[in-house]
């Protein structure tokens, strides 16, 4: 397994290129239907897989957190996604993959890993609505895999918020409305959880905003509102005055979103604002590359409202 994630750091070349490479594992046949589903998670944010370890279980934890593990003197909380997803199966995890992400290390128990696959985000389709009323919401993307195999990109971000023990209330204490008005901000990101947050901010601070499930949804949309402009006669500002864009988005990438946006002169003016869980050096240089005005990690209200604030505040041009 240590070969099967060698020289993840490198892998940051693919970002800005609409691929991503994605961890498949299974969480064991279900007995329920009978069938072993095929999970995904970016290799950017796994930092290893090792066999399950010894777990200390502490009481009034929620029921899918298994307890905590110690990872080079840190102490790391446990998920077990079978009992979280609701996988009704005899076999046990073997596997634990520890990933790490907008600050926070976290591990996941899953029944095997099976292999490293390289795709372009436009492979990545978004799930039926069936599939995402079955699945909670957990799911953000899908993809179908040579062997007839459907692939399941699990929202990481979602299993975090619902296992975590933080007051939600307490993150949006104190957001202030800004002092200018007529502000809307155009903002993208497959999460329901993400984009949850950033309408509990937005409305906070009395910003009006228009949004997006994905990269290529949000770019069909940016151009709806740019020929609006272009047929009023008026500069796209008129309308919109802030674009954030998360990085991992199905069919279209925030990267290449950016660089969309930063390509078409009918949006000059308008700053981008890169909001991700992918908060590492690499990526926000990555974010730069392309021409990200700022960077933004996820669930951190206060840290976006102050963003917002300093962003929405300038005068328009």
């Amino acid at each position: 397994m240590s070969q099967l994630l060698k020289n993840i750091d490198a892998r940051t070349k693919l970002a800005g290129t609409n691929k991503l490479e994605i961890l498949l594992f299974t969480l064991g046949t279900d007995s329920r239907t009978g069938r072993k589903e095929t999970f995904g998670v970016n290799v950017f944010k796994v930092r290893e897989v090792m066999r399950v370890p010894a777990i200390t279980h502490a009481p009034d934890m929620p029921p899918s957190v298994e307890g905590m593990v110690s990872l080079r003197g840190v102490l790391v909380p446990v998920v077990d996604l079978v009992k979280y997803t609701g996988v009704e199966t005899d076999q046990k995890p073997e596997i634990m993959i520890v990933t790490e992400y907008n600050g926070h290390t976290q591990g996941f128990l899953v029944e095997a890993v099976d292999t490293i696959l390289r795709l372009d985000w436009s492979a990545m389709r978004v799930p039926p609505d069936m599939l995402t009323a079955q699945m909670g919401g957990l799911v953000t993307a899908v993809t179908e895999l040579a062997d007839s195999r459907l692939v399941m990109m699990m929202d990481v971000e979602k299993v975090l918020s619902e296992t975590s023990r933080y007051d939600d209330e307490y993150l949006f204490n104190n957001i202030r409305p800004i002092e200018v008005e007529n502000r809307t901000i155009f903002f993208a990101d497959d999460s329901s959880v993400a984009r949850n947050q950033i309408s509990r901010t937005l409305d906070a601070m009395n910003i009006r905003y228009i949004s997006a499930n994905n990269g290529k949804q949000a770019w069909e949309e940016l151009q709806k509102i740019a020929t609006q402009a272009d047929a009023a006669h008026v500069p796209v500002t008129s309308f919109i005055q802030l674009i954030l864009t998360d990085v991992e988005m199905p069919e279209m990438d925030g990267y290449v979103l950016t660089k969309h946006v930063k390509s078409d002169s009918r949006f000059a003016g308008i700053p981008v604002i890169m909001h991700s869980s992918l908060s590492s050096d690499a990526n926000q240089q990555l974010g730069r590359s392309v021409g990200v005005d700022d960077y933004v990690p996820k669930f951190e209200p206060h840290k976006l409202a102050a963003t917002l604030t300093q962003l929405l505040s300038a005068p328009l041009k």
